[in-house]
C-alpha cells in the first residue's frame, strides 16, 4: 500500500532529497513523482530523507510527491526465476519488452514472476506436520532441468493446518495454511526477501569439494571450492567475460546466476543472444534451463547497478536453500564500485582513495561473505560460489577495487595483457595468481583422482617459477648461454604452458577437460620431464631430447585424446619410456 510520505526538495542525478511528512524507515522502498519511479531511502536526517532512485530523474521537479511502501528493496522468490532475464531491481525485461516495447518506460511496474502461469505442485507435507522456517512444502518442475522446492519463509514456523492436493496452481493461489504463534498464515508458492539481508542457514560447512570448471589452469593449478570466492581481474581485452562464460557453461554448479553489472550494451547483448543458444553439456538442454540473467548495462541508472549485485546474490541464496550448488558470476564489480562512487559523490560524502567511498571495502566484504557451503534450515547441503570480475583501469592491479577484493577472496586469477596479446588463453598469469583452497580440496582429488595430484602440481609450479627467473637471463644474453640443465627447465615450462595451461574454448575436444584427463596429462608431462632430467645428468645433450617425436604428441594430446578415452594416455606413457630407452641405448 502506497501512502504519501513527503515532497521532493532537491535533485542531483539519481539522488533525491525529500521533506518527510510522515514516518519513514531507512532502506524503505519509495515511489517518486507522478510516474512513480522507484527508489530507496539511504539517509534520514531530521525531517529530510535522501533517496537513491533506480530510474532516470529527467523532468522530475521539486514539489513532486513521494509515496512510501513500508517495505525494503525486496525480490520475489518462487517458481519462474529460472530462464528469466531481469534488470538490477528484478524487473523482467522480456515481459516489459512485450508490454512497452524496446525501451523501458519510467515507472513501469511489472510483477517479477508471472501470475497467470500454472505450476504443477506436488505436496511434501501433510496436515498436522510441525514445520520450521525453510522447510520444503512441496516441489514444482521448473523447466526440464530444475526441480523447484517450495520453501516456507525462513521466519515462519508452526503446524500445517491445511495443504492443497497435487495439482496445478498459480502463484497467487494459497497452497498451505500454517498455524503460527501469530495466528493462521496463508502460504503461497512464493515469498519476498530483502536483498540486503543474507538468508539464514543452520550451519556453515568447510569448502572441501572443488568446483570443477573443466579449465585446467583453474582446476589443477588454482582451484576454487564449492562455496568459495574468486576474483578475475584484468584489463580490457584480456578475456574476463569469455572466462566467466566458460565457467558458467562448464562448471559443475547446478544453477548459474549471471550478473552483467555496468558492462557495455553490446557485450551484454552478446550474453543475452548467446546464452539461450548454448547447449548445457550436462543435460543436452539449453543452458538457460538452469540460468538466471541480470542485465544492467552501463547506460542504465547507476543506482540500479548498485542494487543488481544484491539482487543476484539473494536469488543465488534462495536456490542454495533448496540444496543446490549455485555459481554467481558478477561482471564486473568495478562497475558496481563506480556506481557507489558516483552516488557517494552526489551525497557529498568524504572521498577515500581514488574518489571511492570509505565504505568500499565493507560493501565488497558484505557481498563475498554471502557465499559459502552451508547446511540449510531444511537439512539440505547447498553452496553459493561467488566469482567476480574486476576491471582495473589500465590493468593496474594496485587500484583500490582490486586490492580490496584480494582481501576478501581466496582465489585470484589475474589476467595478463601480454598473454592475451600472444593469443594465449585463458590468459591467467600463473605467476601472479593463487588459490587458498589447495589444502581443502586435496582430499577430494586423492579420492577421485590421484594421490600425487598436489605433489605434481607443486613440482610443475616450481618449474614455472624457475623458468620465470631464467627468462630474465634469456632476454639479456639468449638461451644458448644457459647450461643444458637450465635449458631443460625452459623446455619443461614451455611444455607445461603449451600442452597443459593453454586451452581453446572453441575446440570441440579441448574446450572441457575432465579431472581424470587433467591428471593423466600432468602425469605424462612430469614423467617426460623427470626422464629427461635423468639423462641430461648422464651427459646426453639437450638437442637429442628436443628431437624426440613424442614431444609433438604431448603438445597435441589435449586436442586429440577425448575425455572418455583415458586409456590412450597409457599408450603415450609407454611411448615416452620407449623413446627414452632407445635414446639411452
Amino acid at each position: 500500500m502506497e501512502n504519501k510520505v513527503g515532497t521532493v526538495i532537491w535533485i542531483s542525478g539519481p539522488v533525491v532529497k525529500a521533506r518527510v511528512e510522515r514516518e519513514l524507515d531507512m532502506m524503505e522502498m519509495v515511489m517518486v513523482g507522478d510516474d512513480k519511479i522507484s527508489g530507496e531511502v539511504i539517509e534520514l536526517e531530521q525531517d529530510v530523507a535522501t533517496i537513491q532512485v533506480y530510474e532516470e530523474t529527467t523532468g522530475l521537479k521539486p514539489g513532486a510527491e513521494v509515496f512510501g511502501t513500508g517495505l525494503p528493496l525486496s525480490v520475489e522468490l518462487g517458481p519462474g526465476l529460472i530462464s528469466n532475464i531481469y534488470d538490477g531491481v528484478q524487473r523482467p525485461l522480456e515481459t516489459i519488452l512485450k508490454s512497452t516495447g524496446d525501451f523501458i518506460e519510467r515507472g513501469v511496474q511489472v510483477a517479477p514472476l508471472s501470475r497467470e502461469l500454472k505450476w504443477k505442485f506436488t505436496p511434501a507435507v501433510s496436515a498436522g506436520d510441525d514445520l520450521k522456517g525453510g522447510a520444503v512444502l512441496g516441489t514444482v518442475p521448473e523447466g526440464f532441468v530444475v526441480t523447484h522446492k517450495v520453501l516456507l519463509h525462513p521466519h515462519m514456523s508452526g503446524k500445517v493446518k491445511k495443504i492443497v492436493p497435487e495439482g496445478e496452481y498459480t502463484l497467487d493461489d494459497v497452497i498451505c495454511e500454517v498455524d503460527t504463534k501469530k495466528g493462521v498464515e496463508k502460504v503461497k508458492m512464493y515469498h519476498r526477501w530483502p536483498v540486503r539481508v543474507g538468508r539464514p542457514y543452520a550451519g556453515r560447512l568447510a569448502p572441501s569439494i572443488p568446483l570443477i570448471t573443466g579449465q585446467r589452469i583453474i582446476d589443477t593449478f588454482f582451484p576454487i571450492a564449492k562455496g568459495g570466492t574468486a576474483a578475475i581481474p584484468g584489463g580490457f581485452g584480456t578475456g574476463k567475460t569469455v572466462t566467466q562464460h566458460n565457467l558458467a557453461k562448464w562448471s559443475d554448479a547446478d544453477i548459474i546466476v549471471y550478473i552483467g553489472c555496468g558492462e557495455r550494451g553490446n557485450e551484454m547483448t552478446g550474453v543475452l543472444v548467446d546464452f539461450p543458444e548454448l547447449e548445457d553439456p550436462r543435460t543436452g538442454k539449453p543452458l538457460m534451463e538452469r540460468t538466471i540473467l541480470i542485465a544492467n548495462t552501463s547506460n542504465m541508472p547507476v543506482a540500479a547497478r548498485e542494487a543488481s549485485i544484491y539482487t543476484g546474490i539473494t536469488l543465488a541464496e534462495f536456490y542454495r536453500d533448496m540444496g543446490y550448488d549455485v555459481a554467481i558470476m558478477a561482471d564486473s564489480t568495478s562497475r558496481w564500485a563506480e556506481a557507489l562512487r558516483e552516488i557517494s559523490g552526489r551525497l557529498e560524502e568524504m572521498p577515500a582513495e581514488e574518489g571511492f567511498p570509505a565504505y568500499l571495502a565493507t560493501r565488497l566484504a558484505e557481498f563475498y561473505e554471502r557465499s559459502g557451503r552451508v547446511e540449510t534450515l531444511g537439512g539440505e547441503m547447498g553452496s553459493v560460489s561467488a566469482i567476480g570480475a574486476v576491471s582495473p583501469p589500465g590493468g593496474d592491479f594496485s587500484e583500490p577495487v582490486t586490492q580490496h577484493t584480494k582481501r576478501f577472496v581466496r582465489c585470484f586469477w589475474g589476467l595478463d595483457k601480454e598473454l592475451a596479446s600472444a593469443r594465449f588463453y585463458p590468459a591467467i598469469n600463473y605467476m601472479e595468481s593463487y588459490s587458498e583452497y589447495m589444502d581443502e580440496v586435496e582430499t577430494w582429488w586423492r579420492e577421485n583422482g590421484d594421490r600425487d595430484w598436489k605433489v605434481m602440481r607443486n613440482e610443475a609450479m616450481e618449474i614455472l617459477r624457475h623458468d620465470d627467473k631464467l627468462q630474465q637471463i634469456v632476454r639479456l644474453v639468449g638461451e644458448d648461454a644457459l647450461p643444458d640443465e637450465q635449458k631443460l627447465v625452459v623446455d619443461g615450462a614451455k611444455l607445461i604452458k603449451n600442452a597443459f595451461l593453454q586451452q581453446s574454448a572453441f575446440d570441440d575436444i579441448d574446450m572441457y577437460c575432465m579431472p581424470k584427463k587433467q591428471i593423466k596429462m600432468m602425469i605424462l608431462i612430469m614423467h617426460f620431464y623427470q626422464r629427461a632430467k635423468i639423462i641430461i645428468n648422464q651427459g646426453v645433450p639437450i638437442y637429442k631430447i628436443r628431437e624426440l617425436t613424442i614431444l609433438n604428441e604431448l603438445n597435441r594430446m589435449k586436442g586429440k585424446i577425448e575425455n572418455e578415452k583415458i586409456e590412450d594416455f597409457e599408450k603415450l606413457l609407454k611411448q615416452v619410456d620407449d623413446e627414452f630407452d632407445t635414446l639411452i641405448s
